[in-house]
C-alpha cells in the first residue's frame, strides 16, 4: 500500500478508537483523525485524542463542534439523565441503555464522510465494536454496510469511479480483550486513553459504568493492569 493513501480516522480517545487508529497507522495510511464535541459529559476525552493524534503523527486533527445536547434523549449529553453504574459487568443489561445517543455514528460518519472527500479520501476507520459493548444499534455490521452502500451512492468519487468509499471497522467483531491484545501489539498507550462515560474532575474515570466495567473486563483478561489506574 502506498505510504500516501490517506484514511480519516474517527478519535473519541477512547480505548477503541486509539486501537483503530494505531490499525490504520500499521497498514500505513496518511491518518487524519476526526473528533467531535457534541455535548458530552465526558469531554475531557477530546484532551485525550489530541494527545493520541500526536503520538502517532496524524497528519492532522479536528475537533467539530456539533451540539447534540440540543436533542437530548441520551445521559452522555442530558445532565438531567443518570450513568447507568454498576457494581461489576454482570450488571449491564441486554437492552439498549440510556447511554445510547441518538443517531450518533450516522452523523459522525457523515461528516467524516465529508472531510474524506475534500482531501481526496476513500477510506474512513471506525472503531466499533460488536462483542463487548453496550448494545448500541449503530455498532452493527449491517449498519456499517449500509452505511458504506449509502456513501458511494451520495459521494462524487463513488459516482464517477474514482474509487469505492470504504469503511473499516477492523474491531467489530473483536472482543474487548482481544482489542486490547491486538492495542498493546502495536504499542498504544492505553494509560492516554479515557473510557468512562462519566468521569469525574480531571478525567478520572468512574469505575462503574458501562464503558469503565467493560474496559476493566477486557484488561483482566489480558492479565495485565489498566494503565490508566496506576
Amino acid at each position: 500500500m502506498s505510504k500516501d493513501k490517506k484514511a480519516v480516522v474517527l478519535l473519541s480517545g477512547g480505548l477503541d478508537s486509539a486501537t483503530c487508529l494505531a490499525i490504520a497507522k500499521s497498514e500505513h495510511y496518511e491518518v487524519h483523525t476526526l473528533s467531535f464535541r457534541y455535548g458530552q459529559r465526558h469531554s475531557y476525552e477530546l484532551d485525550r485524542a489530541s494527545n493520541l493524534s500526536r503520538e502517532f503523527g496524524a497528519a492532522s486533527h479536528r475537533i467539530v463542534d456539533i451540539d447534540l445536547s440540543q436533542f437530548g434523549g441520551s445521559a452522555l449529553t442530558d445532565p438531567e439523565l443518570e450513568v447507568p453504574k454498576h457494581d461489576d459487568v454482570q450488571g449491564i443489561g441486554e437492552t439498549i441503555p440510556i447511554t445510547y445517543v441518538p443517531a450518533r455514528n450516522t452523523v459522525f460518519l457523515s461528516l467524516s464522510l465529508a472531510f474524506a472527500e475534500t482531501i481526496s479520501a476513500t477510506d474512513i476507520f471506525i472503531g466499533v465494536n460488536a462483542l463487548d459493548y453496550s448494545g448500541y444499534p449503530d455498532c452493527r455490521l449491517e449498519y456499517i454496510k449500509a452505511f458504506e452502500a449509502m456513501a458511494n451512492l451520495a459521494t462524487k468519487a463513488g459516482v464517477e469511479g474514482d474509487g469505492s468509499m470504504r469503511i473499516h471497522t477492523p474491531l467489530i467483531q473483536l472482543t474487548k480483550a482481544q482489542i486490547i491484545s491486538k492495542g498493546l501489539a502495536l504499542d498504544v498507550d492505553y494509560g492516554v486513553t479515557l473510557s468512562c462515560y462519566d468521569p469525574e474532575e480531571g478525567g478520572v474515570p468512574c469505575r462503574r459504568c458501562d464503558a469503565c466495567l467493560l474496559r476493566e473486563k477486557g484488561f483482566a483478561d489480558n492479565g495485565v493492569l489498566d494503565p490508566s489506574l496506576c
